[in-house]
Parts: structure tokens; C-alpha cells; sequence
């Protein structure tokens, strides 16, 4: 593929020259002009991806840095700042949290409740007014991608605190800034937004545990293997995959974010963003068709990695 061709494909997924390849090798390249024209057969399509992998060294950026709504992906540095408070000794996973459907607006405190016809967990919602332990909030908010579940949890640890930890892992343009479906903080554009790049900080520093202790990081990648919305980066990687990741969804905007984990092998970071996709199948598909060229790519560098 030509550099004018290169050029026409990254203005086509609308990042035009923000696609770099760390340890960029024949094969490397050939992935990312292989996604590129994956994605640009999307009109309209805006799409970041980041690929990181443990075993082999190799990393991948296409359009990295650029800023996208982190939907449910937010729940990602949440879950961290949850755990770090574990450790710190300020919350306990079996300690009970009053649950309420009752929060305040960012923009002047007003009270909003959640609609439990909008959630993706309704369940969640017979709860209220009980004493909910932690440990299954966390659960609810990754495994079911409860939205009443993580609203609670943000007010138990604070939005400022998960955003604060996630910058001090190395996530400097994620900006999580408040619970869901704070409809006035959303027209005012005060939302969560993150980067495919800063979402894969995070993964691979909860893989290698320098982001929690031992028991938090194992504990966190147990929830995240047991996520059940598995249509995008799982869907396009053989059957029973080990996947821990979390996906992410508004209108028009469909993400994933995942270690996935390769038999008899370290495993590697996939983030997939998404927007400008109107047809939530067509996001998918465009999802698990970059995951099963990235799963290619990974068997056969590793393959060549072993054969040296």
C-alpha cells in the first residue's frame, strides 16, 4: 500500500496521520493496513484502536489519542479506585452499601433517579433500600454493566478519586467526571471520555498487577473474564478464549476493552472505540472482524517469536 493510500485510508477513519506502530515490524504494519481497510469500508466510520502484547513486545496505535465518550468503559477506572480503597482499608468487599436510586447532578446537585427500563441490569433495582455488599455492586457493574450498581459505587468512592487514579497509572487523558445518565451534565458536554490508548495503560498495568496488589488484580480479572456482553472483541477471537474485558455503549458509539488470553502463551491488550455507526450490528462486526485480524497477527508473531 502506497503512502497516499495510507494517507486516504486514516482520513477515511477520520485520524488522518495519528497511526504509529511501537516495535513496528513486516507483520505489524500489515495489521494495521489491514484494520484500516477493515474499518473504512464503514462510511463514515470513526474508529481507535490499541494492541499491546505481553508476550512478544509488539504494540499497535491507530488513532490513540484521539478523545472519544467512554460509555461503559468508565466503569473500568471505577473498579480500580474501588479496589485501591479495598487495600487502603476505607471500604471492605462484604461491607454493606445502602442502595437508593437518587443521585446529583454535577452541573447544580439537582436529584436524578435511574430507569431501571434503561438499564441493562434491572435486577439491580429490587435492591433498593437494602445494604448491598461491595464486592457485589463491583460484580453487577461489570458482569451485567449495571448502571444503578456503578452510580453507587462512584458516590461511595468519588468520581475525582477513579479519575485521579487512573492519571497516576498513566491514563493522562481519561476524564471520568460522574455517575450515568446525568442527562444535565450531558447536555452541557461534562462527560466521561477516554482514549483506546489510556484504556490499555490500564488493562496492562491490572495484568502485570503493578496497578493492585496481588489478590485485588486477580480479583478484578475474574470479574472482567465473567462479563457477559461477549458480541464484539470475544466474538471474533476460537470458541472458550479466555476474554477479561468490558464493553461500552450510547447512541451511535460502541467500545470493547480486553485482555484476551492465547493458550500456552502470555496474553495481549485489545481496545477497540468506535462512533459514527448507527447500526449497533454493523459496530459489532466491525469490532470482532479487528479482533480476529489482531488474534492472526498475535498466534503468528508469536509463532516467529518462538522459532528465533
Amino acid at each position: 500500500m502506497s503512502t497516499f493510500q495510507l494517507a486516504v485510508a486514516a482520513i477515511l477513519l477520520g485520524f488522518a496521520g495519528s497511526t504509529t506502530a511501537a516495535a513496528q515490524g513486516s507483520g505489524t504494519a500489515a495489521l494495521a493496513a489491514a484494520i484500516r481497510e477493515r474499518a473504512g469500508r464503514v462510511p463514515g466510520a470513526e474508529v481507535a484502536v490499541s494492541y499491546r502484547d505481553l508476550a512478544t513486545g509488539d504494540s499497535l496505535d491507530i488513532g490513540a489519542d484521539v478523545e472519544f465518550h467512554a460509555a461503559s468503559t468508565m466503569k473500568i477506572p471505577v473498579m480500580l479506585e474501588v479496589l485501591r480503597s479495598v487495600e487502603a482499608g476505607r471500604l471492605g468487599l462484604d461491607q454493606g452499601i445502602l442502595l437508593v436510586n437518587r443521585f446529583h447532578s454535577i452541573v447544580d446537585g439537582s436529584p436524578y433517579s435511574l430507569d431501571a427500563g434503561d438499564d441493562s441490569d434491572s435486577l439491580v433495582y429490587t435492591l433498593v433500600g437494602q445494604r448491598v455488599p461491595v464486592r457485589e455492586l463491583l460484580e453487577r457493574m461489570i458482569v451485567r454493566s449495571s448502571n444503578l450498581a456503578t452510580n453507587a459505587l462512584v458516590a461511595l468512592v468519588g468520581a475525582d478519586r477513579a479519575n485521579a487514579t487512573a492519571h497516576a497509572l498513566g491514563a493522562t487523558h481519561i476524564r471520568v467526571l460522574r455517575g450515568v445518565e446525568d442527562i444535565k451534565a450531558y447536555d452541557a458536554g461534562l462527560n466521561n471520555t477516554t482514549t483506546s490508548a489510556d484504556l490499555a495503560v490500564l488493562l496492562e498495568k491490572i495484568e502485570r498487577r503493578e496497578a493492585l496488589g496481588a489478590a485485588s488484580a486477580q480479583l478484578m480479572k475474574e470479574i472482567l473474564l465473567h462479563q457477559e456482553f461477549n458480541d464484539e472483541i470475544p466474538a471474533g477471537l476460537p470458541p472458550g478464549t479466555p476474554v477479561a474485558h468490558k464493553t461500552g455503549s450510547i447512541t451511535a458509539t460502541l467500545h470493547d476493552a480486553a485482555i484476551v488470553y492465547p493458550p500456552n502463551r502470555k496474553p495481549y491488550v485489545l481496545v477497540v472505540l468506535t462512533r459514527n455507526i448507527p447500526q449497533p450490528e454493523t459496530a459489532r462486526q466491525l469490532i470482532a472482524d479487528i479482533s480476529r485480524l489482531t488474534w492472526s497477527h498475535a498466534a503468528g508473531a508469536n509463532a516467529a517469536d518462538g522459532a528465533r
